[in-house]
């Protein structure tokens, strides 16, 4: 038997300590009140339970109430017992937690799922959250949603790959999909279970090898990111033109307030719409530069000329300051935003 019974904060010691007060108490009515044995744990027990009753003349009804005043108590402090166990443990918290989780899972939307919350996948979310763009993690691995969730992300504990799983992260209501998942199999099934439940889902997959790259693809990715590539790409970069790596870092930073370069689409009905980047104006009323223009066939026109034409559908490459392209982006999506 464990010595967990027999330590001074044990279960026996308790039940010890009890029957010692209820032996000290009789003893101490029969000596100092003279009255029967019987008599005196009668009123130990009334004492001990702060209990007023008014005398039983009959011996049966003085067993009764021993009993029901001791098994009372005891189930009571039973009870305050395990709902504080809970509370303090974590128990409550932990289910409250999930129940809101489970909330949060059913209302989400225009969110991005990313499967897997390894190396690469927490700098995604870091760069999501620091963004305030709305996803949820999946990951089978409980040690990474335990610490997704102490950085204060949605996270599941769940195969990524199984249809079902993407249905409760709301893939019916995302964004996009994420598969940066620790193996280039695993990214491919999930890659292939999105593609499958949302054909118009836009979907990224990392890769780790050209062959996955290519599997990647034909399971329905629509980009492909291969982490160790880049990362030797922009380490030779770095050393042949660091004065340009530092500028391309400094505009597609999240963490820079003075200077952006993103992408906005441009409404079927919007002013800008059928227009020239001279005509449009927008060096002059946004303060923005046209880095390139991606056409609906995703074929990329850099550094257009003032003459180029904007068509419905094609989304502009701009660097400017964040209010300047808030603005250019609402008006790229407003029915006949353009002014004169």
């Amino acid at each position: 038997m464990s010595d967990h019974w027999f330590r001074a904060e044990g279960p026996a010691f308790a039940v010890a300590l009890f029957v010692s007060i209820l032996a000290g108490g009789t003893l101490g009515y029969m000596v100092l009140e003279g009255a029967g044995w019987w008599d005196a744990f009668y009123m130990t027990v009334l004492a001990v339970t702060t209990v007023e009753l008014r005398p039983h003349p009959t011996r049966a009804g003085q067993m009764f109430t021993v009993a029901l005043l001791v098994g009372g108590v005891a189930v009571a402090l039973y009870t305050f017992t395990l709902l504080a166990a809970i509370v303090v443990e974590g128990g409550l918290p932990k289910r409250l937690q999930r129940r809101r989780y489970a909330r949060m899972l059913e209302s989400i939307k225009d969110h991005f799922i990313i499967c897997g919350y390894g190396r690469i996948g927490s700098i995604v979310a870091r760069q999501l959250l620091r963004q305030a763009v709305p996803f949820v993690v999946v990951d089978r691995d409980a040690d990474r949603v335990q610490t997704a969730m102490a950085d204060g992300v949605l996270a599941v504990e769940a195969d990524a790959s199984r249809e079902d799983v993407l249905k409760r992260v709301g893939i019916e209501r995302a964004r996009g999909l994420i598969a940066a998942v620790g193996t280039d199999a695993e990214n491919v099934y999930a890659v292939l279970s999105a593609r499958v439940l949302r054909p118009d889902l836009f979907i990224i997959g990392r890769a780790d090898t050209e062959d996955a790259t290519l599997k990647l693809k034909r399971a329905g990715a629509n980009r492909v990111v291969a982490p160790y590539e880049i990362g030797a790409v922009q380490m030779a970069q770095t050393a042949l033109r660091p004065a340009v790596v530092d500028f391309v870092a400094l505009a597609t930073s999240s963490d820079n307030l003075e200077l952006a370069m993103e992408e906005i689409p441009v409404a079927t009905t919007s002013g800008l719409a059928n227009r020239s980047i001279l005509d449009a104006n927008l060096r002059q009323r946004f303060g923005v530069i046209v880095v390139g223009i991606q056409r609906r066939d995703l074929r990329m026109d850099f550094n257009p000329e003032p003459d180029t034409t904007i068509r419905p559908g094609d989304k502009l490459v701009v660097l400017g300051r964040p209010d300047s392209l808030k603005r250019l982006e609402t008006e790229a999506a407003n029915d006949g935003g353009a002014a004169a």
